[in-house]
């Protein structure tokens, strides 16, 4: 058993804090506090509001990626819910937070319905993964792996962080 263990983890090669969706290894930078339904705009060093047509799609994923790093869930939702799309992508993000509130009912749905949009989404796979790892669901977790890597997802950090849960037991909170 240790050597089947030891072989999963080697697998996991080491990594620091990959960037939800990316292959960055840094770390968000810190959030700058705005009041809630704002968003901090590096251009104008400014807090605007969520639904500023000055904000790309982008900027506001990189808001909701700061805030969940930083543990501030509810306020990334409120930033989600500012969104006029209502994506995969920003479903995925729904669940992930949803999950780390406490419900992970709510989360796996919000994933189901991810996933439903489009089957290749290798970030709610993972999540959804690992959601599996702390429900204890190992061989569902792991058909959750062979999806990402059946989708073009080998070498992500979706594939890497959900082998590293399953491997380890340890999830991620970004």
């Amino acid at each position: 058993m240790r050597v089947v263990f030891a072989s999963i983890l080697s697998l996991a090669m080491p990594f620091a804090a990959f960037a939800a969706g990316s292959n960055d290894t840094s770390p968000p930078k810190p959030v700058v506090k705005c009041e809630d339904g704002q968003v901090y705009d590096k251009k104008s060093k400014t807090c605007i509001d969520a639904k500023d047509s000055r904000l790309t799609p982008d900027d506001l994923y990189q808001t909701v990626r700061e805030l969940a790093y930083a543990g501030e869930y509810s306020d990334a939702q409120i930033v989600l819910a500012a969104m006029p799309e209502q994506d995969d992508r920003r479903l995925t993000y729904m669940g992930f937070t949803t999950r780390k509130m406490g419900d992970q009912a709510g989360g796996m749905a919000f994933y189901a319905r991810a996933l439903a949009a489009n089957p290749a989404n290798v970030l709610a796979r993972s999540y959804r993964g690992q959601a599996l790892v702390e429900q204890g669901d190992i061989p569902e977790a792991l058909a959750e792996l062979r999806a990402i890597r059946a989708h073009g997802g080998a070498g992500t950090w979706a594939e890497t962080s959900l082998r590293t849960a399953i491997a380890t037991g340890q999830t991620f909170s970004y």
